[in-house]
């Protein structure tokens, strides 16, 4: 069994952030999967599936991103999941807008909310896709650069790498994480 988390806020207000990139991408396999209904558990939004005929929770954590490794934990734990059948999606600022790259491991990157999944789960060693949201026109806080709206002039290109990264976790569960890299890692 796999745990597909893309990492986000909650509320509104974050939909159409930078820093909700993660959700973004559990929606799309969501339409693709047609699942229509999430349900709670373990303060995340979560499906049940099948992704290649292996069984798969997606889920959002609602706990805010800065706080998401409790929930990520709670799943891992309630489903009896693996660490490394973990597969997190999440924005990341030191990526040109758009790229991917998919890691089986690696550290926060000053990342919030990956620091907290990994002191919650104890380990880096976990698979991770991230999405390039770039630092163009970063003048403010990081914070508040990843809460912003996406930009008119970025939308296409980051649908493109959502959709991307929806295939990406698709390819991992089919292909294997090595051979999903070297498509994918451009």
């Amino acid at each position: 069994m796999y745990l597909i988390v893309g990492l986000g806020n909650p509320g509104s207000e974050y939909e159409s952030t930078r820093h909700n990139l993660g959700f973004r991408v559990i929606d799309e396999i969501a339409r693709r999967l047609e699942i229509k209904k999430f349900k709670s558990k373990c303060s995340s939004q979560i499906a049940e599936t099948k992704i290649s005929d292996h069984k798969t929770i997606v889920a959002k954590p609602q706990t805010f991103m800065n706080n998401s490794g409790p929930a990520v934990r709670g799943l891992l734990d309630w489903f009896k999941i693996k660490v490394g059948d973990l597969i997190l999606i999440y924005d990341d600022v030191d990526l040109e807008v758009g790229q991917l790259r998919l890691r089986e491991k690696g550290n926060a990157g000053g990342h919030h909310g990956v620091e907290s999944v990994i002191n919650s789960v104890g380990t880096t060693l976990f698979p991770r896709i991230r999405i390039g949201i770039g630092r163009e026109n970063l003048t403010a806080d990081v914070t508040d650069y990843v809460l912003q709206k996406i930009p008119s002039d970025q939308q296409e290109v980051l649908e493109e790498a959502i959709i991307k990264a929806a295939d990406a976790v698709e390819s991992i569960l089919t292909i294997g994480l090595p051979e999903a890299m070297n498509k994918f890692n451009s």
